[in-house]
């Protein structure tokens, strides 16, 4: 491969890595073409890039993208895949759903909201991650229940102030 081209692969891994913030780093070495077909057809299905490069393209890229993580670069062994999605916890249900069948692909790392998680015992934390829209939509929800128990007891006949505060204590 030449140097040119070399350079193309770290401008576009480093431009995917900016755009979609989340990115895990598996090791799917080992695995057949089909599986590895399969793996993909399982990504796309999922809104999930699959990117196979040489680690240290994928070293150069993440200093091309403005990350400096030692624990980043240190899992950059042996074969690397790496997995872009705009959901932080999409590839770890999709590595979780996919392990139920073998033991592979192995999470060498993760990359999510500038925050670094590394070895494959990090995945069930992983699954548990909120996404930002979840967050959001949780926290709307909190906050929306309070004047709903209001509504709620003001519209079930309890129209006077006690009636009100009864109904209230007993939504909880």
């Amino acid at each position: 491969m030449r140097k040119e081209e070399k350079q193309e692969i770290v401008q576009a891994l480093a431009e995917q890595i900016k755009s979609y913030g989340n990115f895990y780093i598996t090791d799917t070495a080992d695995l057949t073409v089909e599986k590895i077909n399969g793996i993909r057809r399982k990504c796309f299905d999922a809104g999930i890039v699959m990117q196979v490069a040489k680690n240290t393209l994928i070293e150069k890229a993440l200093i091309e993208a403005g990350i400096e993580s030692p624990e980043l670069v240190g899992v950059l062994k042996g074969a690397s895949t790496l997995l872009f999605s705009e959901t932080g916890n999409a590839p770890a249900k999709l590595i979780k759903e996919l392990r139920k069948a073998g033991d592979k692909p192995v999470l060498k790392a993760a990359y999510i909201q500038e925050t670094a998680f590394v070895g494959d015992d990090q995945l069930n934390a992983l699954v548990t991650l909120k996404s930002k829209e979840e967050l959001i939509a949780d926290v709307i929800a909190a906050l929306q229940s309070p004047a709903k128990n209001v509504i709620s007891a003001l519209s079930s006949g309890g129209n006077t102030i006690s009636g009100v505060l009864k109904a209230l204590e007993q939504r909880g």
